[in-house]
């Protein structure tokens, strides 16, 4: 991997995961050696885009604070950052787009540099600090009440707002799909509140490593058959992946 790469692999992780993070990690990670990583984040920190600290380095930008959806961006990393980036080649100039406050759109966002006349529509603070480094889109952020658990904004005023919206691309998550193709969060106003999300695209994808076939929901807010397109892993139960493609077009990064 080239350097300026391996940099660029290193603020992603650190504007995903929002805390400290120590050489020896990123070189574990980067498969590289210490010195090597050291001499990037000395470079970044020439550069202004990180803070060093002792034995390791911070994100600038947001209070890198570690919260819980800041551990759920950097849960499964490598498979969300390929979802997010099968996600943005489909993703074209002049597009109007909703993004939920999922942690694998998350990704998305962070790979949608170099796209022009963009407009995103998103219910996600987090996205705040990465859309607004590409001066050709267009952020628009959906008002509600604020959910400091997924550092989003949601509830009635949002949904309302949201009805008499349609996007051309619609890029939503899951907390867990079952072997039914049900599609899952984790409560009855996330479950509301995304299936207004659903019905307002006029193209529907859904973002979700295999993994999501083993996770928790409480509530469905629709079924597979409701999405145009479902961006997964490889790693999916083979008899379930049989049955899973019957319902929606698959694409496995």
């Amino acid at each position: 991997m080239k350097p300026e790469n391996r940099r660029y692999q290193i603020l992603s992780m650190l504007r995903a995961i929002q805390r400290e993070m120590k050489v020896e990690e990123l070189a574990d990670m980067m498969n590289v050696s210490p010195l090597t990583i050291r001499r990037d984040l000395d470079q970044l920190a020439v550069e202004k885009t990180i803070i060093r600290t002792h034995g390791g380095c911070l994100s600038v930008g947001r209070a890198a604070l570690e919260t819980e959806y800041h551990k759920k961006v950097g849960r499964n990393f490598d498979l969300k950052q390929s979802i997010g980036s099968a996600a943005a080649d489909i993703v074209e100039d002049g597009d109007v787009l909703l993004l939920n406050d999922g942690t694998t759109t998350f990704h998305l966002a962070t790979q949608l540099a170099g796209r022009k006349d963009l407009t995103i529509y998103t219910n996600s603070l987090a996205l705040i600090s990465e859309i607004s480094r590409n001066n050709h889109i267009k952020l628009y952020i959906i008002g509600g009440e604020y959910n400091n658990e997924n550092y989003s904004l949601r509830g009635s005023l949002l949904e309302q707002t949201l009805e008499g919206f349609t996007f051309d691309k619609v890029f939503l998550g899951a907390d867990a799909i079952d072997a039914e193709g049900k599609c899952m969060v984790g409560s009855v106003e996330e479950a509301r509140l995304t299936k207004i999300m659903l019905k307002s695209g006029r193209k529907r994808i859904l973002l979700a490593d295999h993994t999501k076939t083993e996770g928790i929901g409480r509530c469905a807010y629709g079924s597979l058959e409701d999405f145009d397109l479902w961006i997964t892993t490889s790693g999916l139960d083979p008899d379930l992946q049989s049955a899973f493609a019957s319902l929606v077009k698959l694409s496995i990064t």
